[in-house]
């Protein structure tokens, strides 16, 4: 055999060696540990991704909480992140304030109390965190910029957490700066000694909830923002950090990440930035926008939540790929668990972590996840190769005497749709510290010496339904537990609460009432004009009803709509049909939101302090009005939008009341 053949042949042998018997990864502990895991987490928030979530009937309601929050059943998470609300929108609606104005204080507003108080019942130990996206106007007062008065906007923040505590017990472990618009050194310092001041010190600050420069940088430099900060939080970090947020010695956070439709692509994503926001950037925690998509589909970034629950009216829910995703690591780990040195890559694409509680327990999370296949929304996703490939694992150190680990198994299968998803599989036997498993491409693996795992479930919900075609509500306070806000009706711009009339005891005694009166200080382009949508968007004929009370004198103005088209950070451009009535004995019926493009108007007769009732009928491309039963005007020709939700609003942050809220879906124009 000449020395060429020989080449071959050495190659072939070496070639094949390399394949069948895969490649070998040392998991360690004897050289030291690496980071402390803080945990995986959930935002609700941002802004009312949880609306619809609080109207679902029991025992669905309490369904989906287990399936998000409860310890070895579903996602188990061990985080949650609330929006501090702040009166403005804030993605896909508004979430209400605390203090509305400067001399009101309400800490029963909203559902985040409710929701932080069912995740404690079901995980005492989670951590809890909030966050401010926007602020009620009088925190600027009057400029858009929360920070040129810090100290009133540090003591805003500093009752909000204040308050948890003293009306619902909740003890908040974290608050995070003002979200992705810029960082504000002088504050952050303000709201540490704030806190410190308010016998806070054990609340600590998440900075600065956007990107890791400046931050980090500062941070080397300025002893006093060091010893103000505990984490560097960034949003959408691709995996990966920067040296100088290393160098700062910080705990570094993903506060906010994944943001993606929640199908099998959406589960890939997660289980890639699970694993390799620690392998690429030391990130020990990584926390998803959003917790539940609870809102309508329609709305921006339809199904970005860990799991779907947007049909209180039928109980409808869907346990998404992402649920079962995150359960390979929250219910084999714990905060406080750390992470080997001992990570990384495989060789042939794809990557594995290691955790122990350092009491001799391990679990191993492996991710081989292709491109197209786990691409997330953002940041865009460099191109990479997994192929399929044998990969051994050799145990040393302390793990060395390990001789069986649990296995807990997910494949997804994008050519015959057979996704298997968190399924408990034969444990793995360890032999002389070493074994071996066969890895395809789009499987998620957890290998762990902890028993307790489970896949929960309970029977099928109720099957999908459109929204009622007849809805009422008259706006009469029940239910239990106690929500400030009408069952169904999503705030894209202003505040709609229950109001209780104590001085007027007739038939309007219980009503929803418009209570923003100054335009906050805003995260996205509100509108100027207030407005609340409610139902299906696909609906085209209706009749809408509602009982109408404007409290401006001279400016009032309200309006009820059909085929409302848009909402969420894009409510300014609006279109559909509205029915403005003023204060000042006027009326006028427009296409749009802002009120600019006219399609009928003249004089109403009506004024502030009294009670109407207005109805509005749209079929085809007519619409017809009446004001307590009379016609204002009939047959007004439209064309576009041809479908939408209803809503009811101001034209202005001012108060007014509403109630009796009726619609009727494809009634005729008489």
């Amino acid at each position: 055999m000449n020395i060429g053949n020989q080449c071959c042949v050495f190659l072939s042998i070496f070639l094949c060696i390399s394949i069948c018997l895969g490649e070998d990864y040392d998991l360690d502990d004897k050289t030291g540990l690496g980071r402390s895991f803080d945990g995986i987490g959930g935002l609700s928030g941002g802004g009312a991704t949880s609306r619809l979530l609080v109207n679902y009937a029991e025992p669905y309601r309490s369904q989906i909480l287990d399936y998000l929050f409860k310890p070895t059943f579903g996602a188990s998470l061990q985080i949650l992140k609330v929006e501090i609300g702040g009166d403005a929108q804030t993605t896909d609606g508004t979430e209400p304030s605390h203090m509305h104005y400067e001399d009101d204080e309400n800490y029963f507003r909203g559902y985040e109390w409710w929701l932080m108080k069912e995740a404690k019942k079901r995980n005492p130990n989670i951590t809890l965190i909030g966050l401010p996206w926007a602020f009620p106007g009088w925190v600027g007062n009057g400029e858009n910029w929360p920070y040129s008065f810090p100290d009133i906007t540090a003591s805003y923040v500093v009752s909000w957490i204040l308050g948890a505590k003293q009306y619902h017990d909740l003890d908040i472990d974290y608050v995070g700066i003002w979200n992705e618009r810029s960082f504000n050194s002088k504050y952050i310092k303000l709201l540490r000694y704030t806190l410190d001041k308010s016998g806070l010190e054990r609340v600590k600050i998440i900075a600065s909830d956007n990107l890791w420069e400046p931050i980090s940088s500062v941070v080397i430099t300025d002893k006093e923002l060091q010893d103000a900060v505990e984490i560097l939080g960034v949003h959408y970090p691709g995996t990966n950090t920067v040296p100088e947020a290393l160098k700062t010695g910080k705990k570094l956070w993903s506060s906010e990440d994944y943001s993606t439709f929640n199908d099998n692509v959406g589960g890939g994503c997660w289980a890639r930035i699970l694993n390799q926001n620690y392998v690429n950037g030391k990130m020990t925690a990584t926390i998803s926008w959003n917790l539940v998509s609870s809102y309508y589909e329609d709305l921006p970034f339809e199904r970005d939540g860990l799991m779907t629950a947007k049909e209180p009216w039928s109980g409808n829910y869907v346990v998404e790929s992402p649920i079962w995703i995150t359960a390979h690591t929250t219910q084999f780990t714990e905060p406080g668990w750390t992470y080997l040195q001992t990570v990384g890559h495989f060789t042939h694409g794809g990557s594995y972590v290691a955790l122990t509680d350092e009491k001799g327990n391990l679990t191993i999370i492996t991710e081989t996840m292709t491109h197209d296949h786990s691409v997330c929304i953002r940041p865009p996703l460099p191109s990479y190769d997994v192929t399929a490939q044998n990969v051994t694992f050799h145990l040393k150190g302390t793990f060395a005497s390990i001789s069986e680990l649990q296995v807990w198994h997910s494949k997804f299968d994008f050519k015959t749709n057979k996704t298997v998803l968190f399924q408990n599989i034969k444990p793995i036997k360890v032999t002389e510290g070493s074994f071996s498993i066969e890895l395809d491409v789009d499987e998620i693996y957890t290998f762990t010496t902890v028993r307790n795992g489970q896949r929960g479930s309970y029977q099928d919900p109720p099957p999908s339904a459109p929204f009622p075609k007849s809805y009422k509500d008259d706006f009469d306070v029940s239910g239990n537990p106690y929500f400030s806000e009408a069952p169904n009706f999503a705030d894209q711009t202003g505040v709609f609460e229950y109001f209780t009339n104590q001085t007027d005891p007739g038939p309007h005694v219980s009503t929803l009432r418009q209570v923003v009166t100054q335009r906050p200080v805003t995260w996205v382009a509100d509108a100027d004009r207030t407005i609340s949508v409610i139902g299906d968007y696909q609906w085209q004929d209706l009749m809408v009803s509602c009982d109408i009370y404007m409290e401006s004198v001279h400016t009032g103005g309200v309006f009820i709509a059909v085929r409302v088209n848009k909402g969420g950070g894009v409510v300014r451009s609006t279109r559909g049909v509205f029915l403005w009535v003023y204060a000042d004995g006027t009326y006028k019926v427009t296409n749009d939101h802002n009120g600019m493009t006219v399609l009928a108007e003249g004089m109403s007769g009506t004024r502030a302090r009294v009670w109407y009732t207005l109805t509005l009928t749209v079929k085809g491309n007519y619409a017809s009005a009446d004001l307590d039963g009379y016609p204002l005007w009939k047959n007004a020709v439209l064309w576009e939008p041809r479908h939408g939700w209803a809503a009811i609003g101001t034209s202005s942050f001012e108060l007014a009341q509403f109630d009796n809220f009726c619609d009727r879906w494809s009634l005729s124009v008489r």
